[in-house]
């Protein structure tokens, strides 16, 4: 049987490709896009702006203060600048009496954060994932602080532990007396009446992000651990907070960040002198205010740089490596 000739159509049609039975329309390849000008430029200034932003104010400062801290400047004319090589460390670490203490002070720090200021962030957030009533109030109250500056923390502690005028004195009755405790002139005690104080914000922000976490875990793990006969701490610590992994990452940087980079509060109390030396404040010390001595502080820069970056890549490198 030999094929009829198609009547009425056209003859360079007949080889197009025929209509597929599920549309009805013939299949049409998809295009790619490309970008025009327009869209070059906004995607060049969506990504450039940010780039500069951090280039001019986090790297080239960096890169910089490496660089200083290998001279020595006393801040004036850059003609004064002169290689030092190694001595601004070795200064740093053999002949600078306030650098140990500071040291001291920062892992003090860091361990109060981490053993007092976020296990209460993380109580708050506990309570507060329990819908009791007025849950939303309390959150505001206790997220108060961390909208404020540490600036201004500093002063509302201040005026608390006031010795004479102080809320904590005269709570205790010892104001306008001998008995009178002077919480941020006594140096056995200011580093801990300053650790209350940066407390008071940290337990809230550490609380939002674990809040944040707790609503994210699926509600299905914590009714197979109560059908498996799990207590509720038994489940929290089990099942909850290992689900909530990624949120105990940022919690760990973070806690290490705010200890090492502490600066305000011990600054407006005696400008981080007589027990409050921080890292932080010796960088400021010797950068700003007369007879700078821009070497050594950019020494001191450079060190908490690592300091800080030694742990928390340390605990990242781990952290990734065992999800992996």
């Amino acid at each position: 049987m030999t094929d009829l000739p198609l009547v009425g159509v056209p003859r360079d049609t007949r080889s197009k490709q025929a209509p597929t039975p599920s549309t009805g329309k013939p299949q049409r390849r998809r295009r790619v896009r490309r970008l025009n000008g327009r869209d070059k430029l906004v995607l060049g200034v969506m990504v450039g702006i940010p780039t500069l932003i951090q280039a001019v104010f986090v790297w080239i400062p960096m890169v910089l203060s490496i660089a200083l801290s290998f001279t020595k400047w006393n801040g004036l004319a850059l003609s004064d600048i002169k290689a030092n090589g190694l001595q601004n460390y070795k200064f740093v670490t053999q002949n600078y009496p306030p650098f140990w203490p500071a040291v001291q002070h920062n892992i003090i720090w860091l361990a109060f954060l981490a053993l007092i200021a976020t296990p209460i962030g993380l109580l708050l957030a506990v309570l507060l994932d329990q819908k009791i009533k007025g849950s939303r109030i309390y959150q505001s109250i206790f997220f108060t602080p961390v909208m404020l500056s540490l600036v201004l923390v500093g002063i509302i502690w201040q005026l608390m532990y006031e010795k004479d005028n102080g809320l904590i004195n005269n709570l205790l009755r010892t104001a306008n007396t001998s008995h009178a405790v002077d919480w941020y002139g006594n140096s056995k005690v200011n580093l801990w009446a300053a650790l209350v104080a940066a407390t008071w914000r940290h337990a809230g922000y550490i609380m939002v992000l674990y809040l944040a976490g707790l609503k994210g875990v699926d509600p299905s793990l914590k009714e197979a651990a109560a059908i498996d006969g799990a207590t509720a701490p038994q489940t929290f610590f089990r099942v909850v907070f290992p689900a909530m992994r990624p949120i105990n990452i940022v919690v760990v940087v973070i806690t290490i960040i705010e200890a090492l980079r502490a600066f305000d509060i011990v600054y407006i109390i005696n400008r981080g002198t007589n027990g409050l030396e921080l890292i932080s404040a010796l960088v400021i010390q010797n950068l700003v205010g007369e007879g700078q001595v821009i070497g050594v502080g950019s020494a001191l820069a450079v060190m908490l740089l690592v300091i800080s970056l030694v742990p928390i890549t340390f605990y990242l490198a781990r952290t990734f490596k065992k999800v992996d």
